[in-house]
């Protein structure tokens, strides 16, 4: 017998990641609506060093599956009897993308078809496919790879027939302190010198923590109804304010934009206000002809569109963190 209110099953793909290793621990602490947790990634030791600090005595619930989401035979085998996909697998570093551009694709688009099929084929009810603000007018590969997989996810609910399956796509700016990220490189030359190179000095990006992008992917699981991308409402900071954040004596060197980077991200552009919806917390966007996701966001959550040419950009924002606020979301998130 497949789920019903307490035994239900969801698999994180990129799971032994920093999002997928602190949504496990959301699970495991905070919902005991999953009788069955699988982690499902390709690195052996992290799965190692994950199913240490969360043993199969204590947590009988939780299986690791070693595999790639570019194998469909092997998502294939890993979803028999899912209920629930969280897709956080990607190659995600910008320059890695740029010199190994199919190799990105094998990961970020083929096997965003991948989940799709196997998921498809195994009767999962939800998919929630996490995606990035570089997605949002690419002008990189990785953000490309990650708007073919966004398109992919939400071009699914055209073709799955009468089967009770809905895809989501869930995109958000720089998680604090994740793996890569600006702020433990910045940390790291603070400590080396008192020089922090800057590619510009312009710069702005949004910010979410781990904890706000563990959220989210939570609300999303009960509320998302299909066919949506959610963006949060983050707060921008220059990149100027995140040096003086951590070591304001520190001179900067600038040493120019990289291949593919951007002065300021997007996460909502003015081509998608024609589907977007404020709905509180979070906008919602919309596919062009969606009448049934607009009713639910309209009805349930006073949903209201946007105006016309509206755009989301960190440059644009109306909430900055300050100097000070930002040091006090460093030494709360990074460890």
């Amino acid at each position: 017998m497949k789920s019903n209110k307490n035994n239900k099953s969801i698999l994180i793909t990129g799971g032994t990641g920093s999002f997928g290793t602190n949504f496990l621990k959301h699970l495991l602490e905070k919902r005991k609506d999953f009788n069955r947790i699988v982690i499902f990634s390709r690195d052996e030791l992290k799965q190692f060093e994950l199913a240490k600090k969360f043993p199969e005595k204590k947590y009988s619930n939780l299986r690791f599956f070693i595999g790639d989401v570019r194998d469909k035979d092997r998502l294939n085998m890993a979803l028999n009897d899912i209920d629930y996909v969280v897709h956080a697998a990607a190659l995600k570093q910008v320059p890695t993308a740029e010199y190994n551009p199919f190799e990105a694709i094998k990961t970020n688009i083929i096997g965003a078809q991948n989940i799709v099929e196997a998921s498809l084929s195994n009767n999962v009810k939800k998919v929630i496919a996490l995606s990035t603000d570089k997605a949002a007018a690419p002008v990189n590969l990785y953000g490309a790879t990650k708007l073919c997989s966004d398109k992919l996810f939400i071009a699914a609910n055209n073709i799955k027939g009468n089967k009770n399956i809905s895809f989501s796509v869930v995109r958000y700016g720089n998680v604090m302190g994740s793996r890569g990220s600006v702020i433990p490189e910045f940390i790291r030359q603070s400590k080396n010198s008192n020089v922090i190179t800057v590619t510009d000095k312009r710069m702005t990006r949004f910010n979410i923590s781990l904890m706000d992008s563990v959220e989210m992917v939570n609300w999303s699981l009960d509320n998302c109804n299909g066919g949506e991308t959610l963006v949060p409402k983050l707060p921008s900071y220059r990149i100027t304010d995140l040096v003086k954040a951590i070591s304001p004596n520190s001179k900067i060197k600038v040493i120019g934009i990289r291949p593919g980077e951007k002065i300021h991200e997007e996460l909502i552009t003015t081509s998608d206000s024609y589907q977007t919806y404020d709905i509180g917390k979070y906008y919602v966007i919309l596919q062009s002809i969606d009448m049934k996701t607009s009713q639910h966001y309209k009805k349930k959550y006073n949903g209201k569109r946007v105006k016309e040419g509206f755009s989301y950009s960190s440059g644009n924002n109306t909430k900055f963190l300050n100097v000070g606020e930002i040091r006090k979301l460093i030494q709360k998130n990074i460890k």
